[in-house]
C-alpha cells in the first residue's frame, strides 16, 4: 500500500511567515545605526561610524557561532523543536532591547570611557540584544532554508520556493526603516529622538513572539527525509569536504557582506552628502529586493547559476557608477540585483549533499559572518578617508567575487548522493 504523501503547503507558508520575521528584525537592528549614533554616541569622537556600525556587527557576529548549534538541534529535536526553541532565545534578545532603553533612563550617567569615547552602558546592552536577537535569527535560517529548499509544494522547484521565502523576507526588510523612523521614534528629525523610545516598540514585539511561539507549537511540521541524519548517526566526512559548499560558504560572506553595507550604511551616507529623507534610500533599496524576489519567484526555467551571474555583473556596474558619481541614489538600484542572490548561492552550495543537507546549513550560516564584518571594515573606512564614497569599492570586490563563485566555484566536484 502506497503512503500519502505529506502536504508541505501549511508549513511552507508558515516557514514563509517566519522569514518575514527575520527580514524585518534584521533590517530594523541595523536602522537604529543612525538614531543611536545620534543619543547614545553623541559623546564617541571621530569614531562615531565605527561605533555605531558595532550594531549591525554584533547582530551578525552570532552568525557563525549560532549556525554549528542550530544545526546540532536540528538533528536532535527535528524542525519544529529547532524553530521553538529559536524562537525563545528570540524573546530574550527582545527584552534585552527593551532594558538598554530602561537603564539608560533609569541611570543616565552610567557609562564607559573607551580610547576618550564616552560609550553609554545601555548601548553595550543594545549591543549585547543585537548579538542575541541575531542568534535567534541565525537558528530560525538554519531551519528555513533547507526546509524551503526541499519541501516538495506542488508545480515549484528549490530556487524557485527560496525566492518566494526571500519575497516575504524583503517584505520585512522593506517596512523596517519605517518602523524604526515612523513608529519607534514617530518620525522625528535626528536632534529630536529619545532613547526613551525604544520601551513601547521593543515590549510589543517581545508580546507578538510570544503569540508566534504559542501558535507554532500547536502547528504540525513534518520532517524532510534525507535532509539530516539522525542524532546519533556519524557522518562519514566533513561537510567542509565538499568544494561547492565550502566556496559557498565564502560566496555568502561576501554577498551578505555587502547586502548588509549598503542596506545599513547608505543612510549615514545619505546624511553625511546632507540629503534629505535618509530612511527613503533604505526603503528603496530593501523595496528593490522585494520586486526583485517577487520577479525570482517566477523563474523556474533560469538556472541559478544563471542568474547569480547575471546579477552579479549588474551589481558591479550599478556600483562603479555610484562611486564615479558619488550618488547613493544609484547604490539604492542594487537592491534589485542582490534580491535574488542569497536563494542562488544556498541552492548551489547544498546540491546532491542529501543527509549532509541540515549539517551544511548550519556551516553555510557561518558565512553571514560577513554582514558583522564588511559594514565595520567599511565604517572604519569612511572615517579614515573622511567620506564614504571611496568605501563603496568594498562592495565592488564582493560583487566580483560572487561572479566567480557562480562561474567556477559552484560546480559540483563531489557529491553525497
Amino acid at each position: 500500500m502506497q503512503q500519502n504523501k505529506p502536504n508541505y503547503l501549511g508549513p511552507f507558508i508558515t516557514l514563509v511567515f517566519l522569514f518575514f520575521v527575520v527580514g524585518f528584525l534584521t533590517t530594523a537592528n541595523t536602522q537604529f545605526q543612525a538614531p543611536l549614533k545620534e543619543t547614545f554616541l553623541a559623546n564617541a569622537g571621530r569614531f562615531k561610524n565605527t561605533f555605531a556600525t558595532l550594531i549591525t556587527f554584533s547582530w551578525f557576529l552570532a552568525y557563525p557561532l549560532a549556525g554549528p548549534v542550530g544545526s546540532r538541534w536540528v538533528n536532535r529535536h527535528g524542525y519544529k523543536g529547532t524553530l521553538l526553541r529559536g524562537i525563545i532565545v528570540m524573546l530574550a534578545g527582545l527584552l534585552l532591547f527593551f532594558a538598554s532603553s530602561w537603564y539608560t533612563v533609569r541611570f543616565p550617567g552610567s557609562a564607559w570611557n573607551v580610547g576618550g569615547a564616552v560609550i553609554p552602558v545601555g548601548f553595550i546592552i543594545f549591543l549585547l540584544g543585537s548579538f542575541i536577537v541575531g542568534a535567534s535569527a541565525t537558528i530560525l535560517q538554519v531551519v528555513i532554508n533547507p526546509y524551503l529548499s526541499a519541501c516538495d509544494v506542488k508545480g515549484t522547484q528549490a530556487v524557485q520556493r527560496m525566492a518566494i521565502g526571500g519575497t516575504a523576507n524583503s517584505v520585512g526588510t522593506t517596512v523596517a526603516p519605517y518602523f524604526v523612523t515612523g513608529v519607534v521614534f514617530g518620525g522625528l528629525a535626528m536632534e529630536q529622538i529619545s532613547i526613551s523610545q525604544l520601551q513601547v516598540p521593543f515590549l510589543a514585539l517581545t508580546g507578538v513572539m510570544l503569540v508566534v511561539l504559542l501558535v507554532l507549537s500547536r502547528l504540525r511540521l513534518p520532517d524532510i527525509e534525507g535532509t539530516r541524519s539522525d542524532s546519533e548517526e556519524k557522518l562519514e566526512k566533513s561537510v567542509w569536504s565538499f568544494s561547492h559548499l565550502t566556496l559557498g560558504v565564502i560566496a555568502i560572506f561576501f554577498y551578505v557582506g555587502v547586502e548588509v553595507c549598503i542596506g545599513a550604511n547608505i543612510n549615514m551616507y545619505a546624511i553625511d552628502k546632507g540629503l534629505a529623507a535618509p530612511a527613503l534610500l533604505a526603503t528603496l533599496y530593501w523595496g528593490g529586493m522585494l520586486i526583485g524576489r517577487a520577479v525570482g519567484s517566477s523563474l523556474r526555467k533560469i538556472s541559478p547559476r544563471t542568474q547569480l551571474t547575471v546579477t552579479t555583473v549588474a551589481a558591479a556596474v550599478l556600483v562603479i557608477l555610484a562611486i564615479i558619481f558619488d550618488n547613493p541614489w544609484v547604490l539604492a538600484a542594487v537592491g534589485l540585483c542582490h534580491s535574488i542572490m542569497w536563494g542562488c548561492i544556498f541552492t548551489l552550495s547544498i546540491a546532491k549533499l542529501g543527509k549532509y543537507t541540515s549539517a551544511a546549513s548550519g556551516v553555510f550560516m557561518i558565512g553571514v559572518v560577513g554582514g558583522a564584518i564588511l559594514p565595520l571594515l567599511q565604517g572604519g573606512i569612511a572615517d579614515l578617508t573622511g567620506g564614504w564614497r571611496l568605501s563603496w569599492l568594498l562592495v565592488l570586490l564582493g560583487e566580483i567575487l560572487m561572479f566567480l563563485y557562480a562561474r567556477v566555484g559552484s560546480r559540483v566536484r563531489q557529491s553525497a548522493e
